[in-house]
């Protein structure tokens, strides 16, 4: 979990070309597009652009996608991109100039569509958190609630929003919830099983619900505490007694966070909040592919 810096980080082909690859023949299946096949002779040309047609503007995500997407379908298919990921969009603003083979260029279409509209959609409501959370000097987290395959273009989407990566997986990060607090038999014996396990530099994190589980967090010296679906007026207490007995310790909250919630969250004191709706709800940025 990332609590002190940002990283810049670029989406690597070689890191999603497997992704891209099953994009791309989920809408092929080998046979092309077949519509087109019949329509448009292999001689056409054509050149296109696409812009975002969101009214209140969008944060761009998934531009270099489309490019790898078009370079899998055609290696000669010039693009030239005009915006970033990250950078806010305008209403009917160009992000990229295409030509290349009309064939060519309309079986990429979709495909490239639902990167853009998907990840510019996570950033974009990421956006919206993270200037409510930076007022507070609070970092708004991602969570493991992604869309199967696609978790790492969804943090990177996160990232692109001005918001925090949570652990990637199951594999990077001790994350004791209450299934496990049961599973060990209470949280105290949770955290001592797994301690002695653990290389130095790596946290303990643990998810208490109630004042009573947070008692035996503290007693435990946990190294993060997740405040878990408590009431602004509980998590406050929890904050203040965390403060006060572990003051080297994380903070972080989770459950119910909306929008609406965010602000009064943060008035709490905590560190990090963590959300899965900017992955799991983010809504669809409108994007378009014109011709010309």
């Amino acid at each position: 979990m990332d609590l002190n810096y940002r990283t810049n980080y670029k989406l690597i082909k070689n890191e999603i070309i497997q992704l891209i690859r099953n994009a791309i023949d989920e809408d092929l299946q080998g046979y092309g597009d077949i519509t087109s096949k019949y329509i448009i002779p292999d001689s056409s040309i054509s050149s296109a652009y696409i812009i975002c047609k969101e009214k209140e503007g969008a944060v761009l995500c998934g531009i270099d996608i489309v490019k790898y997407v078009l370079e899998e379908i055609n290696l000669s298919i010039s693009f030239n991109k005009n915006k970033n990921d990250g950078d806010f969009l305008k209403y009917k603003e160009m992000v990229c100039n295409i030509s290349g083979p009309t064939k060519d260029l309309l079986a990429a279409e979709r495909t490239c569509l639902n990167f853009l509209q998907h990840l510019s959609g996570v950033a974009t409501i990421t956006s919206k958190f993270s200037k409510i959370t930076s007022k507070y000097n609070i970092k708004i987290a991602d969570t493991r609630k992604t869309k199967p395959g696609l978790r790492k273009i969804e943090k990177y989407a996160v990232f692109c929003g001005g918001g925090y990566n949570h652990r990637f997986g199951l594999f990077d990060g001790i994350l004791i919830k209450d299934n496990h607090i049961i599973a060990a038999g209470g949280i105290k014996n949770a955290i001592e099983k797994v301690r002695p396990h653990i290389p130095h530099q790596l946290k303990i994190e643990i998810e208490v619900k109630n004042l009573n589980e947070l008692k035996e967090a503290i007693n435990s010296k946990a190294d993060i505490i997740m405040l878990d679906n408590m009431s602004p007026k509980v998590m406050s207490e929890a904050v203040k007694k965390i403060r006060k007995s572990l003051p080297d310790c994380i903070i972080e909250a989770s459950g119910n966070v909306s929008l609406e919630t965010v602000e009064e969250i943060c008035k709490t004191g905590v560190d990090i909040i963590s959300c899965g709706f900017i992955t799991h709800s983010a809504k669809a940025i409108d994007f378009s592919m014109e011709f010309t």
